[in-house]
């Protein structure tokens, strides 16, 4: 993609690309649409830098109002909220920072959200070898919001449960408490 096909998209809705405000705007557009999208370009082990780290502890670790920002790829419209994720360690844990860049690095794709949190999950479980792991998205969809049924209240939640936190109840009921506000 480039600078040039942003610039088709502002023409073909009949607007004058080379009017004062829209003059840098295709360039622009085409460097903030790169950043949004920079998941794509990410690699796991570069994301993790070894951060992966000996630990006797079997007791939940909770990272909790990751906020993260994506984009619809049905609309291509962002989606905007915050990811709670848990998990249970066998032996290692991961470096607190890198739970939000997991989070980052799928949500800075075209995604949807129900995708989002099994990539989360399923990439912190393999990572850590967890007994079990958590994942949690609350989000404002602006395609529900701007368009649509423009419904500017509404917001969706998804979770994946992993391991312990599928099998047993308990284990479940003590993160859902340890996330609310």
């Amino acid at each position: 993609m480039t600078a040039e096909c942003f610039k088709k998209i502002i023409e073909s809705i009949g607007e004058d690309t080379n009017r004062p405000g829209l003059v840098d705007t295709p360039e622009r557009a085409f460097k903030a649409f790169s950043f949004l999208t920079k998941g794509y370009g990410e690699d796991l082990d570069a994301v993790i830098n070894s951060a992966l780290f000996p630990s006797e502890s079997r007791e939940m670790v909770v990272v909790k109002d990751i906020e993260l920002y994506s984009i619809c790829e049905h609309h291509l419209l962002p989606f905007i909220g915050k990811c709670h994720v848990a998990y249970i360690p066998n032996g290692v844990v991961l470096g607190l920072s890198k739970v939000a860049r997991i989070v980052d690095m799928f949500a800075r794709r075209l995604q949807i959200q129900e995708n989002l949190v099994n990539q989360v999950a399923q990439t912190i479980e393999k990572v850590t070898d967890a007994s079990g792991v958590a994942v949690i998205v609350e989000a404002k969809h602006m395609c529900m919001m701007m368009r649509g049924v423009e419904k500017q209240n509404s917001s969706m939640k998804t979770s994946a449960m992993l391991g312990c936190f599928r099998d047993q109840q308990a284990t479940r009921n003590e993160f859902l408490s340890l996330i609310k506000d």
